[in-house]
């Protein structure tokens, strides 16, 4: 059967995106883009690990991190200024002066920084600090800020949407790619399912799926696909495995302090004998 562009489901039968994906399917471009930032390559040989706090909270919790992750071996900063929360009441970031804080931590390590934009009229001021944009789960459908980022040249995260299919994730970065701006990296960050002893359900099915069907690369975020500490390790082993390139995860210098995810937020102990044994699965399946 000849397939046409789309995403194939257990049953071999196709599922066709209309209209066709232009920018982000393999038939457009079948070799693999490598998204170079800064030097480093996202989507080549090697595992890429970006790591840091879910939210900046201080001078002193931001840079302790950063320099444990940069002994680790991560390459980019992970850290939210702005902060989108269920709650109006919870933490909401530090804004601006989080962005600063990024900024001055990157200086000192030289880690690159990725950090969240939320809104449109944001994104000026965080592109002013970030090497790469991230759009959260829940503004993965935000249309207008998709269209605006694709008027950037800053490459871009895209983390899909909680209950979000492929098609729709790949929809997504298509918006961001007619604007202009082809350096997108996929992220699968878990999906809501029935399950609850997780925080959500991660799909690691859709590593090799979106590879397959998509020249964009994946990144796999299993802290906010679990919500434990203690299984995080064990999912970036498996997405290592089935291909991802490159992962994101959450690192606390005092986890028990955090203002945000606390619970699925490795220490810098934990951290870095989670990036040792990465570094024998990479091996394995011929990375590094």
């Amino acid at each position: 059967m000849n397939e046409k562009p789309g995403l194939v489901d257990k049953w071999h039968k196709v599922i066709e995106i209309n209209p066709p994906l232009q920018f982000a399917s393999r038939e457009g471009k079948p070799e693999d883009t490598i998204v170079r930032v800064n030097g480093i390559d996202i989507g080549g040989p090697e595992v890429v690990v970006m790591a840091g706090p879910c939210a900046v909270e201080s001078e002193d919790q931001l840079f302790s991190t950063a320099r444990a992750v940069k002994a680790g071996g991560a390459k980019v900063l992970r850290g939210g200024a702005y902060k989108p929360r269920t709650s109006p009441y919870s933490f909401q970031g530090l804004k601006e002066e989080g962005l600063k804080l990024l900024a001055q931590a990157r200086a000192e390590t030289g880690l690159l920084v990725v950090t969240e934009v939320m809104d449109a009229r944001h994104l000026e001021l965080v592109c002013r600090y970030a090497d790469i944009l991230q759009i959260g789960s829940r503004n993965m459908q935000n249309f207008t800020l998709l269209e605006e980022v694709g008027k950037c040249r800053k490459p871009l995260l895209l983390k899909r949407g909680m209950s979000a299919t492929l098609e729709e994730l790949l929809q997504a970065a298509e918006y961001v790619m007619k604007g202009g701006n082809r350096e997108v990296l996929l992220c699968e960050r878990g999906i809501r399912t029935f399950e609850t002893s997780t925080r959500n359900t991660l799909d690691l099915n859709a590593v090799p799926m979106l590879k397959r069907h998509s020249h964009l690369p994946v990144i796999v975020d299993p802290s906010h696909g679990t919500g434990h500490a203690w299984m995080v390790p064990r999912l970036a082993r498996a997405a290592v495995a089935v291909g991802a390139d490159g992962l994101l995860v959450e690192v606390h210098c005092r986890p028990e302090e955090a203002l945000s995810d606390g619970p699925q937020s490795l220490s810098p102990d934990s951290f870095g004998l989670m990036m040792n044994e990465l570094r024998a699965v990479a091996a394995a399946v011929g990375r590094c």
